[in-house]
């Protein structure tokens, strides 16, 4: 094990960071408890986190002006500058999302994020200082503070890559969707009642399945979110809510009604056959759902014309 992973694994084990950590996290999900906040600090409607994307710009602008502070001349002032601000106003949106992101993770993940955040909160103290003595007049003690500014960015960095990529936070738990590609018989059609809902297995992968308004329908049992377990969360209204966090998804093709997740939920086509239910991956270019059901849509969608040919 690397030095890096050391102290990371460390760093996950600093149980006295879970008294700040456990109040600002209940605040946060306090904050964004709304649905219009919640979908759009996760960035439900973009397919992937919005928090990453932020740290883009906040991170380019900024080392960009480092760049120029360094190499640049009298000229690229300016330039450096406007860099500085640009990175100071984005880091607002980025703080937000990731607040938002953070709000979900428990244990080393939460420890590992509120340092994080502590990192990022003094880059950016350290940035705004650094325009104020630029506006000064001061360019050298700005210059000082931005380099500063420069190196707390870069071990915060370091600290969002761990959660992103070693623990996995925030990623779609469901990025390989796996399940029969012929249909796989799961369970019977008399175990499955109106508005009753049941896991089954569908060659080793769980299936959640509900039945509603006649017809069966197949998610992913498990939530692209952080995994919680669906089978246990509340269905109503033709969607499920993860227990977990709250995600809602569509039963009819596993749309996101609510983050904070980004990814639909895998949805499976669903038959009866036999008195046996029967699931498998929608062929390409096949909508997941009953199979009575999409051949229904497909003959109201048959001109007339067509059918008599």
């Amino acid at each position: 094990m690397s030095m890096p992973q050391k102290m990371m694994r460390r760093l996950e084990q600093v149980e006295a960071l879970d008294k700040v950590a456990k109040p600002v996290s209940k605040a946060v999900q306090r904050a964004v408890r709304p649905r219009i906040v919640r979908n759009l600090l996760s960035g439900t409607n973009l397919g992937h986190p919005l928090h990453p994307a932020l740290t883009d710009v906040t991170i380019g602008a900024w080392s960009m002006a480092s760049l120029l502070d360094v190499f640049g001349g009298y000229e690229s002032e300016p330039a450096s500058d406007m860099l500085m601000a640009t990175g100071v106003i984005a880091a607002v949106p980025t703080a937000m999302s990731g607040l938002n992101d953070w709000s979900d993770t428990l244990g080393g993940e939460r420890r590992v994020g509120l340092v994080h955040a502590a990192a990022n909160t003094a880059a950016l103290s350290l940035y705004v200082a650094s325009l104020v003595e630029r506006a000064r007049g001061h360019r050298r003690n700005g210059k000082i503070l931005g380099f500063a500014g420069f190196g707390l960015m870069g071990a915060s960095s370091y600290l969002g890559g761990h959660l992103s990529f070693g623990r996995g936070v925030n990623v779609n738990r469901n990025a390989w969707r796996e399940g029969p590609d012929e249909w796989t018989s799961v369970l019977g059609e008399g175990e499955l009642a109106e508005g009753e809902h049941r896991t089954a297995d569908a060659g080793g992968v769980q299936i959640l399945l509900h039945r509603m308004h006649g017809k069966v329908y197949a998610l992913a049992a498990t939530c692209s979110h952080m995994g919680g377990p669906l089978p246990e969360g509340t269905i109503e209204r033709g969607c499920v809510t993860c227990p977990w966090h709250g995600s809602t998804f569509r039963f009819a093709d596993g749309g996101i009604v609510r983050g904070p997740a980004s990814a639909p939920q895998p949805c499976y086509e669903t038959r009866t056959q036999n008195g046996r239910i029967e699931v498998r991956l929608p062929p390409a270019g096949v909508p997941a759902g009953p199979a009575e059901e999409r051949r229904t849509r497909t003959r109201r969608r048959t001109p007339a014309w067509t059918a008599a040919t």
